[in-house]
């Protein structure tokens, strides 16, 4: 069978043949820019497996407290109950139970400049094929970004924040099947999962170097230098350009006002905000959203 979701901007399509599994809730999915996120809630008798490949990247987390008894291989490796796998575009993936099991997963389908876009920052992370055994902070992110897809409570800010440090964390440098962190000296997922939230929180607000450490609990030196490793560019530059992401956002709503805009997202005024997206973009917010409409 294939699956296709009908999006303006993004249409991934992957064939797969899959047997002696069934869906225990109906499919949810969210888009984001060159995103589609689904989750999928199964059960499998024992010998159930499929054959899956598809024209785009794919990362898929399991959602289970432990790992499932499933075997995954592609034609270069292989690896028995993964946590984690990043599928590139093309490279076919065989999976198959060694005993019944119910099992839930998470599934971005990338395009492939979203997904380049996405590791930019991450001068060394590998686009190969990756098969990640058990990793604890895998589960935290995946599970939150789930949520966010199920049941949405935040802008898409919030779901593409869990996307990134995802595929950082299983494409980093130092990512291999046995598991591993970041860089040394930089922000683990953790770190990550608690300053995306921070910083969702608070976008609307003033916020300092040092707010963003203490929600992380680093000290605030600490926290600037492992910042900079994670990321290659400064927390204020980071934020500046969140705020940025959910101004465009909410410009796709007709019915907000650029002031209200950005009131919300943290600018000083309208013309802060109308200064800074057209550096960022090129065009002023009134061109964008005509552009848009």
């Amino acid at each position: 069978m294939a699956f296709a979701y009908t999006t303006p901007s993004f249409r991934p399509q992957m064939r797969a043949e899959v047997s002696r599994f069934r869906t225990l809730q109906p499919l949810a999915f969210r888009r984001l820019t060159g995103v589609v996120a689904d989750v999928w809630h199964v059960a499998g008798e024992q010998g159930g497996g499929g054959f899956y490949v598809s024209p785009d990247p794919r990362l898929v987390v399991f959602l289970d407290a432990e790992p499932p008894q499933l075997q995954v291989k592609t034609d270069q490796a292989r690896l028995e109950r993964p946590r984690a796998l990043f599928i590139p575009a093309g490279v076919p993936l065989w999976s198959r139970l060694d005993r019944p099991a119910t099992l839930s997963h998470i599934d971005f389908h990338l395009e492939r400049g979203a997904l380049g876009q996405r590791l930019s920052q991450l001068s060394t992370a590998s686009h190969d094929t990756h098969l990640i055994a058990e990793r604890s902070q895998l589960l935290t992110l995946a599970r939150m970004a789930a949520a966010e897809v199920e049941a949405p409570s935040r802008t898409d800010l919030m779901l593409d924040g869990l996307l990134t440090a995802l595929l950082g964390d299983v494409l980093g440098p130092k990512a291999d099947a046995q598991g591993g962190d970041l860089p040394k000296g930089g922000l683990t997922a953790s770190h990550r999962a608690a300053l995306i939230e921070f910083l969702h929180l608070h976008l609307g607000q003033p916020i300092t170097v040092a707010q963003m450490a203490q929600a992380v609990g680093l000290s605030e030196s600490w926290f600037a230098r492992a910042f900079k490793t994670s990321f290659d560019e400064t927390p204020l530059r980071y934020v500046a350009q969140m705020r940025l992401q959910a101004a465009r956002d909410l410009m796709t709503d007709p019915s907000m006002h650029l002031a209200d805009i950005a009131y919300a997202t943290g600018f000083a005024d309208q013309a802060h905000l109308s200064r800074m997206f057209r550096a960022r973009f090129g065009q002023p917010p009134s061109q964008w959203r005509r552009r848009m409409r």
